[in-house]
C-alpha cells in the first residue's frame, strides 16, 4: 500500500563543522560552492540527504565527496530550521561537528559540487553562505563547553605533544590565559598524561619533554567528565 501526504514536506540537508588544530591555531574546514545559490561563496561542507540514507551516513558522504576527508568521529550538533535560511525553499538542516588533528589528514581538495576546499583560521573567516555563520557559532560554543568537562585534546593534538602545545590548545579554544604552573598541576592530577622519554626537536630553545595520552584513562573521563577549572 502506498501513502501520500496531505501537507508539503521540507527538504532535509546535513552540514558539517570540522575543527582542526595545527599546533598554533584553531582551524575550520570550508568549501567554496560551485553551484547557485551563493555560487563562489564559502560554506560548510554538506548537502541533501538521500531518501534511503541515515543522517550520519549522509554527513560522512557529503564531507568525503566535497573535501576528500573521511573523519573518524562525528557528533550531532543541532537542527536549524529557519523558514528563510535557504533561498531554494524550505530546507531544514541537521548539523554535525568533528575534531581532528590536521597532521593526521591529507590536505582537503574540492570535488563534487565544491569548487575548492580549504582550512581557515577561526575566527578570521570569509563571509559564509546560508546561515552557516550561525551554525559555526553554535559549534564553537559547544566546543568551548565541551573542553571544560571532557578531555577532547586526544582528537585535536598529535600523538606526542608538549605541555606548551596542550596549554596553547586550551587557551585558544577558551580565549583566556592560564598560569603555567597551575595548568601543569591540574593536567597531571587527572592522570591522563604519559611522560615520554622523548623531547621536541628543531626548536631554538631548550627541548621540551613530550607526552601522550593514557587512552584508557582518557576514555573513562569521557564518560565521567573532568570539570576542567584552573
Amino acid at each position: 500500500m502506498s501513502f501520500t501526504y496531505e501537507y508539503p514536506r521540507p527538504s532535509l540537508t546535513v552540514d558539517c563543522v570540522v575543527f582542526g588544530w595545527d599546533g598554533l591555531a584553531l582551524k575550520v574546514l570550508l568549501i567554496q560552492r560551485n553551484e547557485p545559490p551563493f555560487e563562489g561563496q564559502w560554506a560548510l561542507p554538506g548537502g541533501f540527504v538521500q531518501m534511503d540514507e541515515e543522517l550520519e551516513d549522509a554527513a560522512r558522504r557529503e564531507l568525503t565527496e566535497e573535501t576528500g576527508l573521511g573523519v573518524m568521529y562525528l557528533e550531532q550538533l543541532f537542527t536549524f530550521g529557519g523558514v528563510a535560511r535557504d533561498p531554494r525553499g524550505r530546507v531544514v538542516t541537521v548539523a554535525y561537528y568533528a575534531l581532528i588533528d590536521l597532521h593526521r589528514y591529507a590536505a582537503p581538495a574540492g570535488a563534487s559540487d565544491a569548487r575548492d576546499a580549504a582550512w581557515f583560521s577561526f575566527p578570521d573567516l570569509p563571509q559564509l553562505a546560508f546561515d552557516h555563520d550561525r551554525i559555526l557559532k553554535v559549534a564553537h560554543a559547544r566546543l568551548q563547553g565541551k573542553i571544560v568537562y571532557q578531555p577532547i585534546g586526544f582528537e585535536l593534538l598529535p600523538k606526542k605533544f608538549s605541555f606548551t602545545q596542550l596549554q596553547n590548545l586550551y587557551e585558544t579554544i577558551l580565549g583566556e590565559e592560564f598560569d603555567r604552573r597551575n595548568f601543569r598541576k591540574k593536567m597531571l592530577s587527572m592522570n591522563i598524561l604519559i611522560e615520554l622519554d622523548e623531547y621536541e626537536t628543531g626548536g631554538p630553545h631548550r627541548a621540551a619533554r613530550l607526552y601522550s595520552f593514557d587512552e584508557a584513562r582518557y576514555r573513562a573521563l569521557e564518560i565521567t567528565g573532568l570539570q576542567f577549572k584552573i
